[in-house]
């Protein structure tokens, strides 16, 4: 689809034409929900983020601002409906089951970046480090590194300077080498004892 064939069916939906925005619903479903498993970190998630994401579009198509993506704003719209998902089930869950839910979280993600390049150990790894990231650090890694998402896109999607994007993405990046590191360190010292005894 064109600019000008998605701009053109935007304004037909503002219009009362149903037709034109299940049009534009067919036209992005498979990305959006493709994007939500990443961050949902299971189909059924995505289906229902996807499935509300397009509910408040259409409700809200009116104060989409045509000098952006009609994707990227639909983007945000998902991405910020499946945090709010998290936050409420974490809030109702208990301390064990949250932290079984959260990995769960990331198995998805750690596949669909780094199975197919490094090795099952260092995936797993990978994935136990993410969980201890903040939800902030690690929404803007999953925006960046599973989605592709630029600099632009992620600034309008999270409504930060694109200042604001590289300097988290950092702070990001820095937290999960760190979490790796003391995971490894943790390993490392699990190991040792075992290891004397061997002598």
């Amino acid at each position: 689809m064109t600019p000008g064939e998605e701009t053109e069916l935007i304004r037909q939906a503002l219009a009362g034409d149903q037709t034109a925005f299940e049009s534009l619903v067919f036209a992005h479903q498979d990305r959006l929900f493709g994007a939500m498993t990443h961050v949902c970190g299971g189909v059924h998630d995505a289906e229902e983020v996807t499935q509300e994401a397009f509910i408040r579009a259409y409700l809200k198509l009116d104060t989409f601002h045509q000098n952006s993506q009609f994707f990227t704003w639909l983007y945000r719209i998902a991405f910020n409906i499946a945090l709010s998902r998290k936050r409420r089930k974490r809030a109702k869950i208990s301390l064990d089951q949250q932290r079984e839910d959260i990995g769960n979280d990331v198995v998805d993600d750690g596949e669909a970046v780094d199975a197919a390049m490094i090795r099952d150990d260092q995936v797993a790894l990978v994935r136990s480090a993410m969980t201890q990231l903040s939800e902030q650090h690690r929404g803007i890694l999953v925006l960046r590194e599973m989605n592709e998402a630029s600099y632009e896109e992620i600034a309008e999607i999270l409504d930060l300077s694109i200042g604001t994007v590289r300097s988290r993405l950092n702070r990001a990046r820095k937290q999960l080498r760190l979490a790796i590191e003391q995971i490894q360190g943790e390993s490392d010292s699990e190991v040792e004892p075992t290891e004397r005894e061997s002598h």
